[in-house]
């Protein structure tokens, strides 16, 4: 009998020592291990804003760690005085669907001024900035180029060079991680809103970092400084952060969309649906000519790195296709590290121009030719050019910026 409560006792105390480990590594897990910019300024540096009339550039993604809108934060601190808001696509609380003008309005909760950036005046005028000594810019990037909020800083760091108002850039992570540039650097004749510099689609960079490669490379010259986050490092994707992630526009709704954004993002230039409409954008594709089995199996068959193919059928709810029903497929990343983006959406657009030749088109509005960065690209699709003879095309000009970019990486 003690021979047994000696076995029992020595049980109870193993089960303990592994239920707090189990509850110690939940917590650990839990555990935040970045802090963004916003809470770095508050924390160590409010003493930039301290004194100063604040301009604020921000969306629903300008947050702390606990969710707090850094909207609320910088007005209800005593220390600061934020006399107005700047909207980006979308809007500043967010309510904007894609390619909706937001106007000047009253911001309700705060009773501040809010200026739109998008639509017809996408840099502040000085009529917006007279009140502002200092501008502030705080939003969740996706880390792909053809996403117009790092267009949005670049043309307020030219307003505030032009009026002679210091800008400061608070950081936050590149949510694919910081280590990956893949696809094509756009070329000049290509720029636009979707796209104004040339940088490569995927460009691996921090918002923070990529305003120091703008204001130096691009000519710029603002007087800029970066807040930069603390723990953060470039093999870390979102997930990795402890961060609580806040979908950066509608059709952005997780992580897993970032990933995916850089291929299917892509295909907004042709008559395929890239989703938008569904619970899934960006991730489902499909239009109502496709065979959805076909697709899969042709896709599959490539056997791309880090990614998996199933056949889906869905009916958007707006946008492309709307209210009829559509086939295609949807993606799956399996494996993030390994998953190669721009070249998986040359796969995925060149396999349905070849198997519906009669039914794929290129759109003429949301130009293909504008998003990738080029006009040669779309011409080797469709002269029945590989997707790997084309990322050799490619691949000089991104080695190019891979060196130039090396020396604006502020995380190591």
């Amino acid at each position: 009998m003690k021979r047994i409560m000696i076995i029992f006792s020595i049980c109870l105390l193993s089960f303990g020592i592994v239920s707090s480990k189990s509850v110690t590594a939940v917590k650990e897990k839990k555990k935040q291990k970045v802090s963004t910019g916003i809470e770095v300024l508050l924390k160590e540096e409010k003493n930039v804003l301290r004194g100063k009339k604040v301009g604020l550039i921000t969306n629903p993604t300008g947050i702390d760690s606990k969710l707090n809108s850094i909207v609320d934060l910088l007005h209800d601190d005593p220390d600061i005085q934020l006399t107005a808001l700047f909207g980006p696509e979308h809007g500043v609380r967010g309510d904007a669907q894609a390619g909706a003008s937001v106007e000047y309005y009253i911001d309700e909760k705060t009773g501040l001024p809010v200026y739109s950036l998008y639509g017809k005046t996408k840099k502040p005028t000085p009529e917006m900035l007279k009140d502002v000594e200092v501008l502030v810019f705080d939003i969740q990037d996706v880390g792909t180029r053809y996403y117009t909020y790092i267009y949005t800083m670049a043309y307020a760091m030219e307003a505030a060079k032009e009026n002679d108002i210091p800008f400061i850039v608070l950081d936050r992570p590149n949510p694919q991680g910081g280590e990956s540039v893949d696809g094509p650097v756009l070329e000049s004749e290509f720029s636009s809103f979707v796209g104004l510099y040339p940088i490569p689609l995927k460009h691996g960079m921090t918002v923070g970092e990529l305003a120091m490669l703008f204001n130096k490379e691009f000519n710029i010259g603002a007087d800029l400084k970066v807040i930069q986050m603390k723990g953060w490092k470039r093999d870390m994707d979102y997930d990795d952060t402890g961060l609580p992630f806040v979908m950066p526009s509608p059709n952005m709704p997780t992580v897993s969309t970032t990933f995916v954004y850089p291929a299917t993002g892509l295909i907004e230039g042709t008559n395929v649906s890239e989703g938008r409409g569904t619970t899934k954008p960006f991730e489902l594709i499909g239009a109502p000519y496709i065979n959805s089995d076909e697709l899969a199996g042709k896709l599959n068959a490539l056997r791309l790195p880090g990614v998996k193919f199933r056949a889906a059928s869905f009916t958007p709810m707006f946008s492309k296709h709307a209210g009829t029903l559509s086939h295609g497929v949807e993606i799956y990343v399996t494996d993030r590290e390994e998953f190669k983006a721009v070249p998986t959406g040359l796969h995925i657009i060149k396999t349905i121009h070849d198997l519906y030749p009669g039914d794929f088109e290129f759109l003429k509005a949301n130009n293909f030719s504008l998003l990738i960065g080029n006009g040669w690209v779309r011409s080797r699709i469709e002269d029945g050019s590989s997707v790997n003879e084309i990322m050799k095309e490619y691949q000089v000009k991104q080695d190019t910026f891979k060196k130039v970019r090396k020396h604006y990486l502020l995380y190591k």
